[in-house]
Parts: C-alpha cells; sequence; structure tokens
C-alpha cells in the first residue's frame, strides 16, 4: 500500500532537527508559525539546505490576506530565487484576488519563474500552492486551476479552520484530483485526527507537531522577548505521527 508522506513545517534550526530525528519525510520551512508562516531567513534556508530531507520554503512576505501588491510580487520571487539558489527541493507560494479566487496571473508568473530558475541549477522546484487556496469561493474549480498551472500538491484544510472539520470537502478534492495533484492535508493534525483525516484518502498531510515550551524566563516575557505560552517542533512528536502513520499503512 502507497506510504503516507508526513511534511512537517519549522521555524527554526531545532525545528529541522527534530523533524529529521523524528523520522519526517519532508519539510515545509516556515517562520512565525503562529500566524500561519511566513518567509524564512536566509540564514536559517541555508542551513536547512544541509537537512538529509527535501526541504519546501514558504515564500509568504506578511501576515494577513494573500492579495499582494507591487512590493510584496517582487519579495516572492526573490523568495523563489533564495530557495532554488540555495539548493532547496521547492517553493509554497499562493496569492488571490481581491473576490478571493487564485491569482491565476500572478501564480502563472512566479510558476514561470521558479521553471527557469530550475532548468539553470539543473533540477526543477517542487510546487505546492498555499492554504490561500482554503479562502477560495470554489475549491473544486480552484482545484482545476492549479493543475493548469502546473502546481503538483495543494497544502488545504478543505476550507475549513482545521483539517478536521473539512473532511468532506478533502475527500471530494482527493477523488477530483486523481492522478493529477495531490492534495496535501494540513491545520490540526495530530494523532488524535489523523484518523478521520486519513479516512477522505490524502496520502500526505502537514502538521507542526509542536509542543508547549518550558515556561519563559519572567524577565524575557516582561520585555517582550519571550512569547508566554510558546511552542517548538517536537521530534517525539513527530516520532509518534510516523509511527501512527507507517502503522496504518501496513
Amino acid at each position: 500500500m502507497t506510504r503516507t508522506t508526513l511534511e512537517v513545517c519549522v521555524e527554526d534550526a531545532h525545528g529541522i532537527a527534530a523533524a529529521v530525528g523524528g523520522g519526517a519525510d519532508r519539510i515545509e520551512l516556515c517562520a512565525a508559525l503562529d500566524v500561519g508562516g511566513l518567509t524564512p531567513p536566509a540564514s536559517l534556508v541555508r542551513a536547512a539546505a544541509q537537512a538529509p530531507l527535501p526541504v519546501h520554503l514558504l515564500a509568504r512576505p506578511r501576515a494577513g490576506g494573500f492579495v499582494y501588491d507591487a512590493a510584496d510580487r517582487a519579495l516572492v520571487a526573490e523568495d523563489i530565487r533564495t530557495a532554488a539558489e540555495a539548493g532547496l527541493a521547492g517553493v509554497v507560494i499562493g496569492a488571490s484576488r481581491e473576490d478571493g479566487r487564485l491569482d491565476t496571473d500572478l501564480l502563472a508568473r512566479w510558476i514561470a519563474f521558479s521553471r527557469d530558475l530550475g532548468e539553470a541549477r539543473g533540477t526543477p522546484l517542487s510546487l505546492t500552492l498555499h492554504r490561500a487556496f482554503d479562502l477560495v469561493p470554489d475549491l473544486p474549480t480552484a482545484l482545476d486551476e492549479a493543475v493548469a498551472l502546473g502546481f503538483e500538491r495543494i497544502l488545504t484544510s478543505g476550507g475549513a479552520p482545521l483539517a478536521v472539520d473539512g473532511g468532506d470537502m478533502l475527500a471530494t478534492l482527493v477523488a477530483r484530483a486523481g492522478d493529477r495533484i495531490t492534495i496535501l492535508a494540513g491545520s490540526g493534525v495530530s494523532a488524535t485526527t489523523l484518523p478521520a483525516i486519513l479516512s477522505t484518502g490524502v496520502r500526505e498531510v502537514h502538521a507542526s507537531c509542536r509542543a508547549p515550551l518550558p515556561a519563559a524566563d519572567p524577565m524575557l516575557a516582561r520585555f517582550g522577548f519571550a512569547a508566554v505560552g510558546a511552542k517548538a517542533t517536537d521530534a517525539a512528536t513527530v516520532t509518534e505521527l510516523v509511527h501512527f502513520l507507517r502503522a496504518d499503512r501496513s
């Protein structure tokens, strides 16, 4: 039976080590996971390029929505260049129109740029459409658009805040996708929610695998240098999901 892929999103060097040590199949490299992930710093990109796993860079220049002006668009293009030049395996991109539909014109330009960079380095960049997809008014139509654009996968929670609540739509998307594109289920993925999520037919899942950190030093928290209730990627949590997925597919 086909093995289910576990992608772990991480935001620092410790997260990279935890994802590798826990047995993840792939890394999505981000910063600021508490706001859904932003583009990571170049220093972290270079560190991640040494990981023994495929690494996909999230290119998202700011928090908030996905309608981008010229400055934002230029930043995403440079993020794609950074990923290619660092030797990462792929990029995760997305953009919306004012009405919530995918900005297919902008996405087509970024994809063409990524393909040019892939040809220049001799290895194509894998292309994932991020959860801007979950905000579109018609997910099945947007899936067809993603296929036409040339994306390899879509990161989605089925149009719900949590993937476990978007199960019906995830199943619809998996059936519609067929062999044309991969549905990567993410948001709230844990050992508790995996059975319901996997029942939709998805064969790739995306999780942060974060666990609470010890309480921050009061002085650091007082000055705003450490977040109260902070979390970090946890190798044991990664391993727990890996074991569940392997047992589920054995």
